[in-house]
């Protein structure tokens, strides 16, 4: 990997307009996603079947402007897929109007939680030995289309953490060393390109729906670098976010923001203090 990793940060009005501008000034790293014969899997984040305007789940104006990008280069086999977690999925697709960008694009759209499961074993594992995935996110480039949002445990939830909904089982990543678990997950599925939901962002916790207008994108292919600018954004240092530490130790990437050239907006013209949960503070101390 080379020692400076690009991140896009594009602010503006018009969600699906700024996530295509957000691709174009990435061009030149978009190399794996752009020359793959292999499925694309556009991986959102709906955990529950709530509306993108309350800050928990990706916008679909983000996701389609991923699709129309890679539509307008000549890219067809993509899929759209997402196991949620408190929700059924295709409910959640139909909140966030993923069905309509299906309809309109042409584009698969697979509820992960069903799929043909497989189990794998992370390289040099710290702490998950082996793990049940959705055969479909196996098969295909990722890409990663997470929400702009805090966590109860976890700090953040971005682009890595986002890959927990492709597993058979989301709750035993809770078991034991959650941080070091999602590291070894990235191992296993890592997204060749995360591209940052932070239209209306949420604070507090990633359920609490405490939305936070900010109208940015933020991407990358570096998922960790992606992540990093992303907590920073939230008035997050990345060497807080342990999983983002660890996922550096594991060469998937890099979280010290002195290495990422970041194209379009500056972290600081842009960043806001986000309120975190009382619970997080509680789970600090311990």
């Amino acid at each position: 990997m080379c020692n400076i990793s690009r991140v896009a940060i594009i602010k503006g009005s018009d969600p699906t307009e700024i996530t295509v501008r957000a691709l174009e000034a990435l061009k030149l790293d978009l190399d794996v996603v752009l020359s793959t014969e292999k499925p694309i899997l556009i991986k959102p984040n709906y955990i529950t079947a709530q509306h993108p305007s309350t800050g928990i789940t990706t916008d679909g104006k983000v996701v389609e402007g991923v699709v129309k990008f890679l539509k307008e280069r000549g890219k067809d086999n993509i899929i759209i897929g997402e196991g949620s977690g408190w929700a059924e999925t295709f409910e959640a697709f139909k909140v966030a109007e993923i069905d309509k960008i299906s309809e309109k694009w042409k584009v698969k759209l697979v509820d992960l939680n069903k799929d043909v499961f497989v189990e794998v074993y992370p390289p040099n594992p710290m702490a998950l030995r082996k793990v049940k995935v959705a055969k479909t996110a196996l098969e295909s480039v990722i890409i990663s289309v997470p929400k702009l949002k805090l966590h109860r445990l976890t700090t953040v939830t971005l682009g890595i953490k986002n890959m927990m909904g492709a597993l058979a089982s989301k709750g035993s990543m809770h078991n034991g060393r959650l941080h070091a678990n999602i590291a070894d997950l990235a191992s296993v599925l890592k997204p060749s390109l995360t591209v940052i939901d932070g239209i209306i962002a949420g604070e507090g916790h990633e359920t609490s729906g405490n939305p936070v207008k900010m109208d940015l994108v933020i991407a990358g292919t570096d998922p960790v670098a992606v992540d990093a600018v992303g907590a920073a954004v939230m008035g997050v240092s990345p060497t807080e976010v342990e999983h983002l530490v660890l996922a550096e130790k594991k060469g998937l990437g890099t979280c010290q923001l002195e290495k990422i050239e970041v194209i379009g907006e500056p972290i600081e013209k842009v960043k806001r203090k986000f309120r975190r949960s009382i619970t997080s503070k509680i789970l600090e101390h311990f």
